[in-house]
């Protein structure tokens, strides 16, 4: 446990304290953020009760244009100032803007002074002018520095947690289904050796992507092949009592990235606590179409009336759930629906990842 903690840890530590001041979401947000402290600033009545709401364009031409400044140099000073230890690190990214915006006000001022453009304060009061720039970028710097690192945080909170629940689904496999599996193949050995073969090689895959669900990514397609794999494995003990139908309606879908085993495991809940507990059993019916600039994958399936809906399947539904928001972002969504005697979860993926890729 305390391996998988610091592996965790070491995972976390990797993504970083100080954000990509390149990324445009950054960026933005950066902008966003001055651009309401000028409007505060300026519109905020004095002690006679007006307003330079004449000075709005003004203030946020030259505030905009320090951030702009002081993003594109923390751009391109990232990569080196990261390689600093924390407590060196974060006063020297604080100092970046803060010392742009002392030396931006003072050639701003020098500049107005020559031209004659009396778009500033008077020259007595250049002095004080520079050093409130600075003291408000400091002050805006510190906020949204701690803000992007509380969002850092969180993100590789999340990162842990998911690679938590991979962790955890390489471990569910459950042993019954191994014994019973091996138990299904030894029946055939002497009876059909082709058919045990093939078992055999299907419960390989199995395993082999359980041992690797957290690395990487593949295909809609190699999904449903595993899936195809594991529901003939079970499909030995079961018999017709287990059937699948197969809905694709949107082939270009089987090409798109997802990550590994994010399926597998709602078709393992459908076959063992719907199609298991059936006398007669039923089918498991996978259905994939294009909706709304994504893919909408659903699993349904029949279940005893009586069984609560989500009966020893909430930790899978979670997991799913959690890599599903973590791979795709939070527009990604997974929704179920159980009813009597039935039950169902639809996915559904965008068209782009988070982050843009």
């Amino acid at each position: 446990m305390s391996v998988e903690r610091s592996d965790l840890s070491r995972d976390a530590s990797q993504v970083g304290w100080l954000p990509d001041f390149c990324r445009m979401d950054t960026f933005f947000v950066v902008m966003v953020a001055v651009e309401i402290i000028v409007l505060a600033a300026v519109l905020m009545p004095d002690s006679s009760g007006n307003t330079q709401a004449r000075d709005v364009f003004t203030a946020s031409l030259f505030a905009q244009w320090l951030a702009l400044l002081s993003c594109v140099l923390l751009c391109q000073a990232r990569r080196w100032i990261v390689r600093w230890p924390l407590h060196l690190s974060a006063p020297l990214a604080w100092a970046v803007p803060v010392v742009t915006s002392l030396l931006g006000a003072a050639a701003v001022h020098r500049l107005d002074k020559m031209m004659g453009l009396q778009m500033t304060v008077p020259p007595e009061h250049a002095l004080r002018f520079a050093f409130s720039c600075a003291a408000m970028a400091g002050l805006l710097t510190a906020a949204l520095l701690r803000y992007f690192y509380i969002q850092q945080q969180w993100k590789a909170q999340v990162s842990a947690h998911a690679q938590a629940e991979v962790k955890a689904l390489q471990a569910r496999i459950r042993p019954h289904f191994l014994f019973n599996s091996m138990n299904s193949i030894a029946s055939l050995v002497r009876r059909d050796p082709l058919t045990a073969e093939r078992a055999i090689e299907d419960l390989a895959d199995v395993f082999r992507a359980a041992l690797g669900a957290g690395q990487g990514a593949w295909t809609l397609g190699e999904e449903f092949d595993l899936i195809r794999r594991y529901l003939a494995i079970e499909q030995l003990r079961l018999g017709d009592r287990l059937r699948t139908e197969w809905r694709i309606t949107a082939e270009t879908a089987l090409d798109r990235a997802i990550p590994k085993l994010l399926l597998q495991p709602l078709v393992e809940n459908a076959v063992l606590h719907g199609i298991a507990r059936l006398p007669d059993g039923g089918s498991v019916v996978i259905q994939v179409r294009n909706v709304d600039a994504g893919v909408e994958v659903k699993i349904d399936n029949p279940c005893p009336p009586r069984m609560p809906a989500t009966s020893g399947n909430g930790h899978a539904l979670e997991s799913v759930s959690l890599r599903l928001q973590h791979y795709f972002g939070p527009q990604a969504w997974m929704a179920v629906a159980p009813a009597a005697g039935y039950y169902s979860v639809t996915l559904w993926m965008p068209d782009s990842r988070a982050g843009g890729s």
